[in-house]
């Protein structure tokens, strides 16, 4: 029997909200047996801002902007996935040209999501010098955000129907010198940590999440195809022409933080296959569907789901004909996902639950709302 103090053989201690390994504002109860983790217990709500009420007050295109603010390190998905299920109210579809375009701004926002992952997330177990090399390419893709639509973090580039701006002049050969220099780039990284014994150690059977635990708690993403499952939505439900495009989808098979790591990596170099196409692809034509100045789509309801960078990224609108949404719900990757750490993080000690939170590769703001 464990020896007790103060009638408690446990030892209950508060990880957060202020705690910078935990990505955000997220408070993380521990029930401790010394160093070893018993249990936890998400506290979240810090950042709650009633998104989904609020888009029940704004017109369909006033509401588009709100999505950029929940995952702010994706906010491109975010867009594309809230003006296709917008679209699917109203029985249009985006021209070719701007859906080429969709796919590469989609593409070089899931490679700066990884991006800013990778670097925080060895920044928690202790590599400062990953953080300065993955900020470097990330400025390449934010400049590129910037000279199209003059935002950088909550890039807000579609509009319902298609495109908020033509491509400007240049636009397809600064994809293409991403392109050409980033793979180097990706070699640089995993020389840095893919064989280091500190990285993998810290790493391997860490949170493990086989893929029938993946499947009870409706965990996506780069933790589903980690645990070996070949699931990905632009193969399996293809939106915006993802089904004319050649790409793999990386698996895994031991579901613990190191494959969820090689996973990410390998997903980036897709992602630069993907973009080369892409810029190809871009042919002359409309950039907007006839989409009436009022939007007004008939009494119904649509669901639209995507694959964002963090996994399975859904919205669900129900339209009673009026110019605003009559509901709007939300299945956002961060918020799912999270409900994996209790069974990530049993049995770990203290330090590895910094390494399992980062790997989930949570953003407060998708998981509060």
């Amino acid at each position: 029997m464990a020896e007790t103090f103060l009638d408690s053989s446990e030892l209950v201690l508060n990880m957060g909200p202020q705690h910078p390994s935990t990505h955000g504002v997220l408070r993380v109860v521990l029930r401790l047996d010394g160093e070893k983790v018993m249990g936890t217990e998400c506290i979240i709500g810090y950042l709650h801002r009633g998104v989904e009420k609020i888009a029940e007050n704004r017109t369909y295109q006033m509401f588009a902007p709100y999505v950029d603010r929940m995952d702010y390190v994706a906010a491109v998905s975010n867009g594309l996935g809230y003006c296709l299920a917008v679209e699917k109210l109203l029985n249009v579809e985006a021209p070719p040209r701007a859906q080429t375009v969709r796919v590469a701004l989609t593409e070089l926002n899931r490679i700066a999501s990884h991006l800013i992952w990778l670097g925080t997330h060895a920044l928690d177990i202790g590599a400062i010098t990953p953080l300065f090399y993955t900020m470097r390419e990330r400025e390449e893709i934010l400049n590129i955000f910037e000279k199209y639509c003059g935002a950088r973090l909550t890039t807000h580039a579609f509009r319902i129907g298609g495109l908020q701006y033509e491509l400007y002049d240049g636009f397809e050969q600064d994809v293409s010198a991403f392109c050409d220099m980033f793979p180097a780039r990706i070699d640089e990284y995993e020389e840095l940590l893919s064989g280091n014994r500190i990285w993998v150690d810290r790493l391997t059977n860490i949170g493990v999440l086989n893929a029938a635990q993946c499947k009870q708690y409706g965990v996506t993403g780069p933790l589903l195809r980690a645990a070996g499952v070949r699931w990905d939505l632009r193969k399996a439900q293809p939106y915006s022409g993802y089904e004319n495009y050649d790409f793999e989808i990386p698996i895994r098979e031991n579901g613990d933080t190191y494959d969820r790591y090689i996973v990410r990596m390998q997903e980036m170099r897709q992602s630069v296959r993907i973009l080369r196409q892409a810029i190809k692809r871009i042919e002359p034509g409309p950039i907007m569907a006839k989409v009436p100045k009022v939007i007004k789509p008939p009494v119904g309801e649509a669901y639209v789901s995507i694959e964002a960078p963090k996994g399975e990224l859904g919205y669900y609108i129900v339209s009673d004909g009026s110019t605003q949404p009559y509901r709007v719900r939300v299945r956002p990757p961060s918020f799912v996902n999270l409900q994996a750490l209790e069974p990530m993080a049993k049995g770990a000690l203290v330090a590895d639950i910094v390494a399992i939170i980062g790997t989930i590769d949570i953003v407060l703001g998708e998981v509060d709302r």
